[in-house]
């Protein structure tokens, strides 16, 4: 080790290098009794080279390690005093502890060495890379999508997803449901609202009493998206009995199902609910998983459009067989985005977990059971909303460009979009009015129609009323150049018209009496039709009693 000094400085380097890879246990044994013998080299600055305060610098880091790890007890002092501007210090301690002296450590000012250090916070363009892929529902890859502003003010209103209050949880919940067998979906349902003690709930899509499977049950305000399940493809696995023996044997079966694909003529069988008519429906994807030649039985998986009979599929399967045929049994494993291995839960599980949280506090069941209403809606592009537009959205309002934080890529006009909050709680379903090219290029204008609102209103403050525009109105209302409700009249500014045009709102013309005239006598027409209504009600009501 001594001839590590003795080196000229061009070759110090090399000499470092192969120090280091000595390893740990090395250092521990040759570097730490050393301290003693080379300290004077510590206190001789004067006069040196780049290359020797660099290896100084290196060796004192060295040394640092070696001494925190042999005096556990001053490791913090050693790595408070290790740094650029309080090398000195840092030298000072590793002195002391290699002479033996660790309690003089104690001596040495730590003021001296916090004011020496760089505690700062540097200012660098680098941002680290932000990893999104593992957030969940609507949260997740929220690093990837488009950013039209990052300038919002947060408010502290509403939850995540899966961090709601738990009666609240359950408001917003869906349940992946393995229906039972002979019980009809209704019935099911009406057990589930009973059992929750909930107001509301609906399925994605009537099964037949003896099918068994994926049924998605909503609660409460998850009943608005059941329109949309309702009508998602569907996925089943049947099985058919044909009536005799087929010639071909399981090739030729496999070649008839499959043959039974694309838009198909279909009428409802006679045990059905439904009107018998002729209808047309799409078989997306079937394929033959066993066929028993035996017994006849043949188990099938279709991927088929919502309304689909497959009863009605294994009577022409039996026809195109030229043996005839009927279903014998028939399993949904997937409804929509929801399928067999997605969290599907029974009666029981249900009726288990509400009694865990009656009887013994735990909602830990009810959470597994019941999912947040947003995993339905994973498979929509995302439109990030600020927090002060949100209740504006909960009443119905168009979202527009001032309102729009993020946006997902490749959104179409008149595509389905979930708006979202940046907790991740779904807004509402909306019409896009936009494509994502428009919405990075238009500082106003309407980005998205609210279709279906599905967070309750008042969940967030109101913030309408409180921006330029609206602060504008209230001035020329008062003023007296626009009416009483906020219409345009003679003295309007062409400014203020031409900024409302701009921001795609519909203006009436100025000074237009008959417009104002005409309002009062349709008011009075609504009063007489409502009136009328509470007088049929009354008339109902009187007959009822008699």
């Amino acid at each position: 080790m001594g001839s590590l000094f003795e080196k000229a400085p061009e070759t110090q380097y090399g000499s470092l290098v192969g120090l280091m890879a000595f390893g740990v246990p090395v250092l521990l044994h040759a570097v730490v009794p050393s301290v003693k013998r080379y300290s004077h080299l510590f206190h001789s600055t004067d006069g040196c080279s780049r290359a020797n305060l660099v290896l100084r610098a290196a060796l004192t880091t060295v040394l640092g390690r070696c001494m925190a790890w042999q005096h556990g007890a001053y490791a913090d002092v050693v790595w408070r005093a290790v740094s650029d501007a309080g090398l000195y210090n840092a030298l000072l301690v590793v002195r002391l502890m290699g002479a033996g002296r660790p309690s003089a450590v104690a001596d040495i000012h730590l003021g001296r060495i916090e004011m020496g250090a760089h505690d700062a916070i540097i200012p660098s363009g680098h941002t680290p890379p932000l990893d999104s892929s593992a957030w969940p529902l609507l949260l997740k890859n929220y690093s990837q999508l488009n950013v039209r502003s990052g300038h919002y003010t947060p408010i502290p209103s509403g939850h995540t997803p899966l961090r709601r209050p738990l009666q609240e949880y359950i408001r917003y919940g869906v349940i992946n449901l393995d229906k039972p067998s002979n019980p009809s979906s209704h019935e099911v349902v009406a057990w589930i609202k009973r059992i929750l003690r909930v107001e509301k709930t609906g399925h994605s899509g009537t099964l037949d009493p003896k099918v068994t499977g994926n049924l998605i049950v909503c609660v409460d305000r998850a009943t608005r998206l059941v329109k949309s399940q309702q009508g998602a493809g569907k996925e089943y696995v049947a099985v058919a009995r044909l009536h005799s023996k087929v010639e071909g044997g399981v090739a030729k079966v496999a070649r008839a199902i499959e043959t039974l694909t694309g838009a198909l003529f279909q009428r409802p069988p006679l045990i059905s609910a439904v009107k018998r008519q002729l209808r047309i429906r799409t078989i997306y994807q079937s394929k033959l998983i066993e066929y028993d030649e035996e017994r006849n039985l043949a188990v099938f998986w279709v991927s088929c459009e919502a309304g689909t009979y497959v009863r009605t599929l294994c009577v022409h399967l039996g026809l195109l067989l030229g043996v005839g045929g009927h279903m014998q049994e028939l399993r949904r494993v997937r409804s929509g985005i929801m399928g067999e291995r997605d969290s599907m839960a029974t009666m029981h599980d249900v009726l288990d977990a509400q009694w865990m949280f009656d009887n013994l506090s735990d909602e830990a069941y009810l959470r597994r059971v019941v999912m947040p209403l947003e995993a339905l809606l994973t498979t929509y592009k995302r439109v990030v909303v600020k927090d002060s537009a949100v209740n504006a959205l909960c009443y119905g309002a168009k979202l527009m460009v001032p309102g729009l934080l993020r946006y997902e890529s490749g959104i179409e006009v008149d595509e389905e979009v979930v708006l979202m909050t940046t907790k991740g709680e779904a807004i509402a379903v909306a019409i896009a009015q936009m494509t994502t090219s428009i919405m990075a290029t238009c500082d106003h204008g309407c980005v998205a129609k609210v279709k279906r609102v599905i967070m309750e209103r008042d969940t967030y403050p109101r913030r309408w009323g409180l921006g330029p525009m609206a602060q504008k109105k209230k001035l020329l209302v008062a003023a007296g150049k626009l009416d009483k409700f906020g219409r345009p009249n003679e003295g309007t500014p062409q400014e203020y018209l031409r900024a409302l045009n701009g921001q795609g709102l519909k203006t009436p013309a100025a000074g237009s009496e008959l417009a104002g005239q005409e309002e009062p006598a349709i008011k009075e027409e609504r009063g007489d039709v409502s009136e009328e209504k509470k007088k049929k009600k009354k008339r109902k009501l009187e007959v009822k009693k008699f």
